[in-house]
């Protein structure tokens, strides 16, 4: 079984972190997966980054340019993971533009996020019906989950179609906006909430955007299997760097 399905069946809610790959050093991606792992992190989003990163706030955005300048590249990241499931058990999912993906050839990419261990891809920018027709029986063929977006303007019947093809968890934008943190869910956010858990999809949802901080996790949680926290994550490693990454998950799950 996929890790993402076997986490999901845990009695709990989860917490899944977003960072970039490379950054805020090149060689800092494994030491981060690593720790976040330790300090009880249950799911990582792992970032590629893009040059024109679309559904990304400014902190991410800055993250992402500061990265590419780094020298991080997907052949990079790839390297650099190769070994990770030599010290890494928890889900890990990159999360990237379709692009990059495109340019090493769609097969080859997942083929090679097999043999390191990866579970799953979060691509923004990958319509839902052009996986469906091109390129989903190449994900079920190197054990993939792709995880779709879902934002407050998506129909009731998209979202009953993405559920349809689905095989691992919505991520559920919590609002219309791009990422970055925000103070606490208001009342339309929450009755969005509300409406998705009340359809019963086949499956859970966790959400992403707007996530920093204890309450918003809390508040999203009550009607969601968990939540994805990016911006807010990538602000405490600019501010604070790499070595208290415990001190930013104690203040969320805490």
């Amino acid at each position: 079984m996929n890790r993402i399905n076997q986490k999901l069946q845990e009695d709990k809610k989860l917490l899944s972190i977003y960072f970039t790959a490379g950054y805020p050093s090149i060689n800092d991606t494994v030491s981060i997966i690593q720790d976040l792992e330790k300090n009880g992190v249950d799911m990582i989003e792992i970032g590629l980054p893009f040059s024109d990163p679309l559904a990304d706030g400014p902190t991410i955005q800055a993250s992402s340019t500061q990265a590419l300048k780094n020298g991080m590249t997907t052949e990079v990241l790839f390297d650099q993971l190769k070994d990770i499931r030599k010290s890494v058990n928890i889900p890990l999912i990159i999360m990237g533009y379709f692009n990059p993906m495109f340019q090493y050839g769609v097969e080859a990419f997942c083929k090679k996020c097999q043999e390191i261990g990866i579970d799953g891809l979060i691509i923004p920018d990958l319509p839902v019906d052009v996986y469906h027709e091109k390129y989903q029986a190449i994900f079920e063929k190197y054990g993939l989950i792709n995880v779709f977006l879902i934002t407050p303007q998506t129909s009731d019947e998209r979202i009953r179609y993405i559920d349809s093809i689905s095989s691992g968890f919505i991520y559920m934008v919590s609002s219309a906006s791009t990422t970055g943190a925000k103070v606490g869910f208001g009342e339309e956010q929450t009755q969005y909430f509300e409406r998705i858990d009340n359809m019963n999809l086949n499956n859970p949802q966790i959400v992403g955007f707007g996530i920093s901080n204890n309450q918003t996790f809390t508040q999203a949680t009550q009607y969601a299997k968990g939540a994805i926290i990016g911006s807010a994550f990538v602000k405490h490693v600019t501010n604070e760097g790499v070595n208290s990454l415990d001190k930013f998950v104690k203040s969320v799950l805490n």
